[in-house]
């Protein structure tokens, strides 16, 4: 903790540290999961008059995620927040539904993978599914109820396709998700490390690993978001708790790690939210705008 935060005082909420004095806050950039969403991965009820405040100051809200901007978009549209987002780990950037930034990569990689995937689920080596996420659509070849249902969870718009190859050679590839049933953490290094020297390979939790291409990455849609509103970091709050959210905490003075953050985020970040299961992201929010 340094002299410009001070800890809440003990009968506030434990686990959060604030900037010491007000602050101007124009834009808001919040992580979904093990963040904004509850243990439930749902949206608490006080979400929404939040957001309402918020539009009321013109505080712009923004979920930062690695979902599909159109699972975003089912979530948020027809609400004061709706539209705007930082989705597939910053691969792409919308406001008020107009694009500000895409992110794609190259072919040569996005083939590799699939051969690989390919590969190491017919010999039984690891049990992956691999999901390429398209501009238009997420698509898919691994069909049983299991994966799909885990990949619908993150791809409202999600295609079931016999080539993986075609449908990626038809549409702008933003990012490719692959989910290993036990842990994914192994799996690049033995297989495709060399990707990890040339492309944004972020693990999203134990089981989901995004590649993208190389300047891809939250951080990046978060700064293509503030040069278009032209806001500076210092109007800038974060909040995140895994390694995918590690770069928004360098596009803004008022970063946040949950109370549950893996600890490289912790590290990172200069203050502290309460855990996404005590809507630590709404408890700070209220309290940066003494609500």
């Amino acid at each position: 903790m340094t002299g410009q935060e001070r800890r809440a005082d003990v009968n506030d909420t434990p686990m959060m540290t604030l900037p010491d004095g007000p602050i101007d806050i124009r834009l808001i950039a919040s992580d979904m999961d093990g963040t904004l969403l509850d243990g439930n991965s749902k949206l608490p009820d006080e979400f929404w008059p939040l957001m309402h405040e918020l539009a009321v100051r013109e505080i712009a809200f923004v979920p930062a995620s690695g979902r599909q901007l159109a699972t975003l978009d089912a979530m948020f549209s027809g609400t004061d927040a709706g539209h705007s987002y930082i989705a597939e780990n910053g691969s792409i950037v919308t406001f008020h539904g107009q694009v500000v930034s895409t992110t794609c990569i190259d072919m040569p990689t996005v083939n590799e993978m699939i051969d690989v995937t390919r590969r190491v689920s017919s010999d039984g080596s690891y049990n992956l599914g691999l999901v390429v996420c398209g501009q238009n659509s997420a698509y898919v070849e691994r069909t049983d109820a299991e994966f799909y249902a885990e990949a619908h969870k993150y791809y409202a718009q999600l295609e079931v396709v016999d080539d993986l190859k075609q449908a990626a050679a038809h549409d702008n590839v933003l990012k490719l998700a692959t989910y290993d049933f036990t842990d994914i953490s192994a799996f690049v290094d033995d297989q495709v490390p060399h990707l990890r020297q040339s492309h944004q390979v972020a693990e999203s939790s134990r089981h989901w690993v995004d590649m993208m291409n190389p300047v891809a990455n939250k951080g990046r849609g978060l700064t293509a978001l503030q040069e278009s509103l032209g806001i500076g970091p210092e109007h800038t709050v974060v909040f995140g708790d895994f390694l995918n959210d590690l770069e928004l905490f360098d596009h803004a003075d008022y970063s946040y790690a949950m109370a549950n953050a893996h600890p490289d985020v912790t590290a990172r970040a200069r203050y502290r939210a309460p855990s996404n299961i005590d809507h630590g992201v709404m408890t700070v929010v209220r309290a940066l705008l003494a609500l």
